[in-house]
């Protein structure tokens, strides 16, 4: 064999290595608890021992940690987290806390902020009582955002919309309620940039509804929105959006003075 040949060779072992970490650490991700290894190998089509090693991989480097015979992720991947989105959004979660705190206690309902990241949103915080929604909107899951009331409510005022659009006919549906037609999309967005308001009725899953509002930054783009959620059978989201304006209203002031001081403060323009 020759010399190249081996590189590749060792090359290829060695992406095949990563891919199968990642995929370990995708399915401790999307379930959210501890896991057993035998679990995780069935999960991700692996011998046992090859999880196993793998995990023990991911163990010497913080992404994962044992809880007896289980596995989870590290807090250290909520730490590289936190990194992913850049400055804005961190100011925005930092900023904006207070006023998703005034939802949950003027609705006592499960409340999101989340940001538009491409044609997903992202979303970064979470409040929610004794009777939570069941829900997909973990903090750190990321969504379709033509799925949900917060994706709606900042593609309406977001100028790429078009393009995010119109790149197929058919869009992917989380649920039998998603709108899957980009020209029904089209006019969604029209609506909530008349309303200045967003609906979920279990678009993004069954039984949950929501209602939204963009959180606007300088020259009117959103940067955030917040939401309020509950079961469909319910929660009447018009019944929320009186006080969702009115927050998103003193968010937008508040943010937006907030960008303009950082600005200021780093001689540069705000980031995404």
């Amino acid at each position: 064999m020759e010399n190249g040949d081996v590189i590749e060779s060792a090359v290829a072992s060695q992406q095949t290595a990563v891919d199968k970490a990642l995929l370990l650490v995708r399915s401790l991700a999307g379930e959210g608890r501890e896991i057993g290894v035998s679990e995780l190998a069935r999960r991700t089509q692996m011998t046992k021992s090859t999880a196993f090693r793998l995990l023990a991989i991911l163990q010497r480097n913080e992404f994962v940690e044992r809880v007896g015979s289980d596995y989870r992720l590290s807090p250290h991947v909520s730490d590289l987290g936190s990194c992913v989105y850049g400055p804005t959004t961190s100011l925005v979660h930092d900023k904006l806390l207070p006023y998703l705190v005034d939802l949950y206690e003027h609705t006592h309902e499960t409340v999101h902020l989340a940001v538009l990241h491409g044609d997903e949103v992202a979303y970064i915080n979470k409040i929610h009582g004794h009777r939570a929604a069941r829900s997909p909107s973990r903090i750190g899951t990321r969504l379709p955002a033509h799925c949900t009331g917060v994706g709606k409510a900042m593609l309406a005022f977001t100028p790429a919309t078009a393009e995010i659009i119109s790149r197929t006919a058919t869009l992917p549906a989380r649920t039998e309620y998603s709108i899957s037609d980009s020209g029904l999309l089209r006019a969604e967005l029209g609506r909530i940039r008349e309303d200045g308001i967003a609906y979920d009725r279990q678009e993004a899953a069954l039984g949950l509804s929501c209602v939204a509002v963009p959180v606007m930054g300088l020259a009117r783009q959103p940067l955030a929105a917040l939401s309020v959620a509950g079961p469909h059978q319910r929660f009447d989201p018009a019944r929320y959006a009186p006080i969702l304006r009115r927050v998103g209203y003193e968010a937008s002031r508040t943010i937006a003075a907030a960008t303009v001081r950082r600005g200021a403060e780093t001689g540069v323009g705000p980031r995404t």
